[in-house]
């Protein structure tokens, strides 16, 4: 008899580095400290909280991005839960840039202007990494920060704003495409509990044996255990509280 193939248990979680979204949120973080830096001295922020929270904020974007995708490889689920909280700080800043445009009585830049669009149009380089992935990602880095570096050669502080406003807007928006194909695979190959589940069903198959009780999952309706049931179009995991509940998967 032969053995089905299942998911491996462990997912991989090292391409992250090549993900726009990171790149992106990376790209802020940068920008966010040379802003801080030029543009809040201790005359406009003289206990440096303004600059502490917009420069932490743009590292905590960056750091649950990178914990987030870390935890693929063993739970969809923690992922799920750290790529959103990514999203809180980044909106945080988002709206900081706003306020201190709106301080100085400058409207951000609308998103059909010129000037929105030509830093709208600027694209990523596809990340072309060898096996040094430290020093590959960091050279990449600095060619795409160097990109945008026409944007902010002036030293206008507000025109720098309105440039960070716009890669926060495409780093939102990209890690929101993240977000949703981590659902779907979720939702398409489950967690680790499920992948573990299916090696062991897929395993005992191969020795020729069924599934064992404890190789049951959770019910997705309820959370009780679930039983091994025989219906007309084959097995499948059927919910123990049934009939209460009718929580179902497939073998």
């Amino acid at each position: 008899m032969s053995t089905p193939t299942p998911l491996p248990i462990l997912l991989p979680s090292t391409g992250y580095k090549r993900l726009d979204a990171y790149i992106l949120a990376n790209l802020v973080q940068l920008e966010t400290l040379a802003f801080c830096r030029r543009h809040l001295p201790h005359s406009t922020d003289p206990c440096g909280r303004q600059f502490d929270q917009m420069t932490q904020a743009a590292r905590s974007g960056v750091k649950n991005i990178t914990e987030g995708c870390e935890r693929i490889a063993t739970s969809a689920q923690t992922a799920l839960k750290l790529l959103n909280v990514a999203k809180a700080p980044l909106c945080e800043l988002r709206d900081d840039y706003i306020t201190f445009l709106v301080d100085r009585g400058v409207p951000p830049l609308a998103a059909d202007s010129p000037e929105a669009k030509a830093v709208f149009a600027v694209r990523l380089d596809p990340a072309a990494y060898g096996n040094d992935i430290n020093h590959d990602f960091a050279m990449h880095l600095i060619a795409q920060r160097a990109k945008f570096a026409p944007f902010f050669a002036g030293g206008d502080q507000e025109g720098a704003a309105n440039v960070l406003l716009i890669l926060l807007t495409r780093t939102l928006a990209t890690l929101g495409h993240l977000l949703r194909r981590v659902a779907d695979d979720f939702t398409r190959n489950g967690g680790a509990t499920e992948r573990m589940t299916a090696a062991r069903i897929a395993y005992r198959r191969g020795q020729g044996g069924p599934p064992a009780p404890d190789d049951a999952p959770a019910c997705p309706t309820c959370g009780s255990p679930m039983r091994l049931r025989h219906g007309p179009y084959g097995d499948f995991w059927g919910c123990s509280a049934h009939p209460t509940c009718k929580g179902h998967r497939p073998l």
